[in-house]
């Protein structure tokens, strides 16, 4: 009786790795798809894979925006259900496969969620993928840009706050900027650092294209300096500084340690985007992190002391925020609806997710800051 046993659990045994290899080998190969966003339409490839572990893995493609192999930081399977998480792009794909196995019916989510219907490829029907623009080039480190040309504008009244630099020319572009935003930027300045400036200095709202005078992509401190060179020429902007002592906030490294991802970004520039339910933050520095808080979100200055100097770190924040703490970007757009209730699976506070996300905290305190007394700024001279 025994030796039918043990010859029926090996059967099974076999079966068992048979199906999970057959679920690989249903999965994996190459999956393609557009999203529709509005009038832009992107088409998506995914590149499904076994590692040597036999787990699935996935990269994906952006073919219209010409981007690199985007690895999946997961991919998996659970019947026809199939889950992607993407946290370089804080995004997440999921779907269910029909039951021919050659098509993917799922939603793509990446702070708004849209369709994407997904096809089995064949050699024949692939898609060519680009090869990715090779990376930028910087701007010679002893360099002392300005901007050759700039175009500055009334902005809509129902714009968002938006400042961009074009990794491939070095082209700087913002949105509904108000000159306060300009010199907050220009020079690490929280608002309550800016004193003695005109009633319009942060009213009235510009959209500004400029391009610099100096080829390849400048570093951080290069573009601040160029806005700086731009603000004084265009809106005659002067002032001085002083000293002052205020409340502010100290980024600290937690007892448990910082829970960072250093970046493997080429570029010399942060990017930050997104809001306190999805702020990512790519290829930055704490210093620069703390800038971005003290400029967009939080009431009163924020200081880095958490001695990572300057190595740069990818990361997500997500936090619930109160009624001091802005949107990311200038809070939402004018005559915005009020935002509904928050539910009940919301992110916690701000320093509740410093510490349970990054291994950071944020601790509340005095510190001798500069305060900017502008002596004189000026409407913007004609294009």
């Amino acid at each position: 009786m025994k030796t039918p046993i043990r010859w029926f659990i090996a059967v099974a045994a076999l079966c068992g790795a048979s199906f999970s290899q057959l679920a690989a080998q249903n999965i994996t190969g190459t999956w393609q798809g557009t999203i529709k966003a509005g009038p832009q339409e992107l088409r998506i490839v995914i590149k499904v894979s076994t590692t040597d572990a036999d787990k699935l893995a996935a990269v994906m493609y952006s073919i219209d925006q010409q981007s690199p192999a985007i690895p999946a930081t997961t991919f998996t399977r659970n019947g026809s259900a199939v889950k992607m998480t993407i946290a370089a792009a804080n995004a997440t794909y999921e779907g269910r496969i029909s039951g021919d196995g050659n098509s993917i019916e799922g939603t793509w989510t990446q702070g708004v969620a849209l369709p994407l219907n997904l096809t089995r490829a064949t050699p024949e029907t692939a898609w060519t993928i680009p090869e990715p623009p090779p990376p930028p080039k910087p701007m010679a480190a002893d360099a002392n840009p300005g901007f050759e040309v700039a175009t500055i504008k009334p902005a809509r009244p129902d714009g968002r706050f938006s400042l961009l630099v074009n990794p491939r020319n070095g082209m700087l572009t913002t949105t509904s900027t108000t000159v306060a935003d300009l010199i907050k930027f220009a020079y690490d300045l929280h608002p309550r650092q800016i004193t003695k400036g005109p009633a319009w200095l942060e009213s009235e709202r510009f959209d500004i294209t400029a391009k610099p005078d100096t080829p390849g992509l400048p570093n951080g401190a290069q573009l601040k300096m160029m806005v700086q060179k731009l603000l004084k020429e265009r809106f005659q902007l002067s002032f001085h500084n002083e000293k002052k002592e205020l409340s502010v906030y100290a980024i600290t490294v937690s007892k448990t340690g910082a829970k960072l991802t250093k970046s493997e970004s080429p570029l010399n520039l942060p990017g930050f985007a997104g809001g306190p339910r999805a702020f990512m933050v790519r290829n930055a520095t704490m210093e620069e992190f703390a800038h971005v808080l003290q400029g967009n979100i939080l009431e009163q200055p924020v200081i880095d002391q958490t001695s990572l100097g300057a190595t740069r770190y990818d990361f997500q924040l997500k936090w619930t925020p109160d009624a001091t703490q802005s949107q990311f970007g200038g809070g939402p757009p004018p005559n915005a609806p009020p935002a509904a209730a928050d539910p009940a699976d919301a992110p916690p506070d701000i320093f509740a997710a410093f510490q349970q996300q990054l291994g950071l905290k944020l601790e509340n305190t005095k510190a001798q800051v500069d305060v900017v007394v502008i002596d004189r700024l000026e409407k913007p001279s004609e294009n």
